[in-house]
């Protein structure tokens, strides 16, 4: 079956989980600079959600490049994969509302690290619908990134009930990691 309709779909859902993010983003009260003080939290959680998103998308869009057909196997794990990034504006907005609270913080990391492990299962899906020896397999290869990401995820959820501080630090970590253009697809695609 052809992965046209599931990109478009990809494509909507994740554009509409930013149309949701931002619609969180609340009107200050006044116009001055003190009346958004209590808002800079929330937008810097918006910020950081907003680049996942984005980085899941561009991987997502990159990932499929090489894909040539699809199964219903690989319908349900992207499936999966949305649901996990539907769940962002909420751990977003709840991360933002209350600044470094151990829980909200330990939540987002949590929806963070099962968006991480759909997306890995996702591409192991994908490659064994290609092959083994796939274009997408060789692309992938054995996927550092991905799985020093989740270990980060791990260490950073238990870490945001000590220092919730250095818990969204390695947040951040993982999301100038993943901004770092990974050049594996686009590689293979040249060679």
């Amino acid at each position: 079956m052809g992965k046209g309709r599931l990109e478009a779909f990809s494509d909507g859902v994740i554009a509409i989980i930013i149309t949701i993010m931002v619609l969180e983003l609340k009107v200050p009260d006044g116009a001055t600079l003190e009346a958004l003080q209590p808002l800079f939290p929330v937008f810097l959680s918006y910020i950081l959600s907003f680049v996942y998103l984005g980085i899941y998308w561009n991987n997502h869009h990159h990932l499929f490049h090489l894909v040539k057909n699809i199964r219903g196997n690989v319908l349900w794990a992207n499936l999966h994969l949305l649901f996990w990034l539907s769940l962002i504006p909420f751990v977003t907005g709840w991360t933002g509302e209350n600044p470094f609270a151990a829980l909200p913080v330990a939540f987002y990391g949590t929806v963070l690290f099962f968006s991480a492990i759909a997306y890995f299962i996702l591409t192991r899906t994908l490659i064994a619908c290609q092959g083994k020896n796939s274009t997408l397999a060789v692309a992938l290869g054995r996927d550092f990134k991905g799985k020093i990401s989740m270990i980060i995820y791990t260490i950073a959820i238990a870490l945001s009930f000590v220092n919730a501080w250095l818990a969204c630090s390695l947040y951040v970590l993982v999301a100038v990691m993943w901004l770092i253009p990974d050049r594996r697809i686009e590689k293979t695609l040249n060679s």
